[in-house]
């Protein structure tokens, strides 16, 4: 992948952009969240992204997230339109015990959150974002190879142009080191439905 079409929506301090590897380091406070439940809103992570018009598409990118430690510390996959929609997928750290799985989906200015807990013990992750349209899959698999589905959506803005890529951030008073790599664009792997009809 080019990394020269990559563009940052609020530059980090500290990064660094490699031939294999892309490194980011989170600034304190920093967040992807819109209004639902918290009742606040925070637009401030860092988000590196390319463009495209392409409609049928998968992205893989590796997690590593060794440093990680504090509560919400977390690094993933992004699709960030604007600051009132976006989704995003990612491994968030919550305690000694476990993490939380999960992905946001944002549309026209509130969030969701679904997640599954995960051990502590687990510092990598693969993502695999696919697009059908302005329909979206997001998938993980911790060996690059057995997906799983995380999350099918619906973005009400996302049937153009978009941008998508990757972002880590520290919502409360901690920083890390999140590490990106095996990053490739391909066909779409989410096919068709093959059941009901459409109407």
């Amino acid at each position: 992948m080019d990394k020269m079409q990559w563009k940052w929506t609020r530059e980090p301090e500290n990064y660094m952009i490699g031939d294999d590897r892309i490194e980011i380091t989170t600034m304190p406070h920093t967040d992807l969240w819109q209004r639902t439940y918290y009742h606040f809103r925070n637009d401030n992570a860092p988000v590196l992204q390319m463009e495209t018009e392409e409609r049928y598409f998968s992205f893989i990118v590796k997690t590593s997230f060794e440093e990680s430690h504090h509560r919400f510390d977390q690094c993933g996959i992004v699709m960030y339109l604007d600051s009132e929609n976006w989704l995003k997928g990612s491994v968030e750290y919550e305690n000694e015990e476990f993490q939380h799985l999960g992905s946001v989906v944002t549309n026209h200015g509130y969030s969701d959150w679904a997640t599954v807990q995960v051990p502590r013990d687990v510092k990598h992750m693969w993502y695999r974002f696919s697009r059908r349209e302005d329909d979206y899959c997001i998938e993980c698999a911790e060996d690059g190879t057995n997906w799983k589905q995380m999350r099918v959506c619906h973005m009400f803005e996302g049937g153009g142009k978009i941008r998508f890529g990757i972002y880590a951030c520290s919502p409360e008073d901690s920083s890390f080191t999140a590490v990106f790599t095996d990053m490739q664009l391909t066909e779409c792997a989410w096919k068709a439905h093959d059941g009901q009809q459409p109407d």
